[in-house]
């Protein structure tokens, strides 16, 4: 298994994505997150196609805080189904994914 992921939502607004964004990386659930857009978003929504203006938020974290990291956007995400989606980071520099550890170690262990 993977210890490092990057974990991507989507949000209707750059403020709720700032709010994710913030929000993860006090909790330590996340070291970092990299907001970017307006995109354009085409999907399937209840038997029918939508497009919809949104924000994506990349998060950086431990495989180890993963649980963590989806619970607290499940909790703070407005949509009723939220994209999550975690890819693995097969590889980076020792100094970035050492920093990127100690940032997401849960309160009192960093």
């Amino acid at each position: 298994m993977t210890e490092h992921l990057t974990v991507l939502t989507t949000i209707d607004s750059e403020e709720g994505a700032q709010r994710l964004a913030r929000s993860a990386v006090e909790a330590r659930v996340a070291a970092c997150a990299q907001i970017d857009g307006p995109v354009t978003s085409v999907y399937r929504w209840q038997g029918a196609v939508e497009t919809a203006r949104e924000w994506r938020v990349l998060f950086k974290t431990s495989a180890a805080r993963y649980e963590a990291l989806e619970a607290h956007l499940l909790a703070a995400h407005p949509y009723d189904t939220p994209e999550i989606i975690a890819t693995a980071v097969a590889r980076g520099s020792r100094a970035y994914l050492d920093w990127l550890d100690a940032e997401t170690a849960p309160a009192g262990r960093s």
